[in-house]
């Protein structure tokens, strides 16, 4: 399949989605019922074999114990990274005080996510009815995360208390050219930062989308004004976000909020909410 046609085959796979909507069950009560989720995606592809992956093995990038495309899936060649833009409605109910979630993002969190897990799996039957090999690194059983806990196995000794995963879901859309890091550590897009990713390893050789950036904060204006939002200050201008707050902070909302959790208040109200903000650099 050609490469424009597979991204245009994904967008319209996820717009007309009827997963893509809070449904009465779904919803609870809690007034979200008919809610879209998320608008029209963002699609980037890399080549397997970009040098990006082999640096993100590098120590303060993500770690040694960080699996590439090529660790994942034999014969990979192509990395698809996917950003799933939050509505305008999930993102504007977010935008109050500081200390108190949206409804209508805590169920962007979870049942968005839920949908994004779905929707990547859907995707995957279908590449490999076109006779693809395929991949999908968070869902697989080897995949690892560490919150600040003992640390990934084999690497105890370097990872102990790190916050990290053996696959990074931004550091893929970096890679397929689909935004630069901000302050508050989230990758900023072209539709801005609110959303989520979602990434898929094939075998078929596609070319590479052109990374219209250099530096890893290239977008990113250093205002501050995700630092002002965050309810419990895990963010500064000279060390970017803190993971221990910011970790304990989604312990409170899931004990408030209990099925659902989530905060998003940096990525909200700020200039990189739904674009790439206007920089001096």
């Amino acid at each position: 399949m050609e490469k424009e046609l597979l991204r245009q085959l994904i967008i319209e796979h996820i717009k007309k989605h009827p997963a893509n909507m809070i449904s009465e069950e779904q919803s609870g009560g809690n007034g979200v019922a008919g809610m879209k989720l998320y608008d029209e995606p963002l699609v980037g592809f890399a080549s397997a074999g970009d040098e990006l992956f082999e640096k993100y093995k590098n120590t303060g990038i993500i770690g040694p114990w960080y699996m590439g495309p090529g660790e994942w899936l034999d014969g990979a060649k192509t990395v698809i990274s996917i950003f799933f833009p939050y509505s305008q409605r999930v993102r504007e109910s977010n935008r109050g005080e500081k200390t108190e979630t949206s409804i209508e993002w805590l169920f962007g969190r979870v049942e968005g996510q839920m949908f994004i897990e779905t929707v990547m799996k859907e995707l995957d039957e279908i590449l490999q009815k076109e006779g693809m090999k395929t991949c999908i690194p968070s869902s697989d059983s080897r995949f690892a995360q560490n919150s600040g806990g003992k640390g990934f196995a084999g690497f105890e000794d370097i990872s102990e208390g790190v916050f990290a995963s053996n696959w990074s879901e931004r550091h893929a859309g970096f890679a397929c050219g689909l935004g630069m890091f901000g302050l508050s550590k989230g990758l900023i897009t072209k539709r801005g930062m609110a959303g989520r990713f979602g990434s898929i390893i094939i075998d078929a050789e596609l070319a590479p989308d052109v990374r219209p950036y250099t530096d890893v904060y290239e977008y990113c204006s250093r205002c501050g004004a995700c630092i002002k939002r965050c309810p419990v200050e895990a963010i500064s201008l000279e060390n970017g976000k803190d993971h221990v707050p910011c970790k304990k902070w989604m312990g409170v909302t899931r004990e408030k909020y209990a099925p659902r959790y989530g905060c998003g208040k940096c990525q909200i109200k700020v200039p990189c909410e739904d674009r790439i903000p206007v920089t001096s650099r």
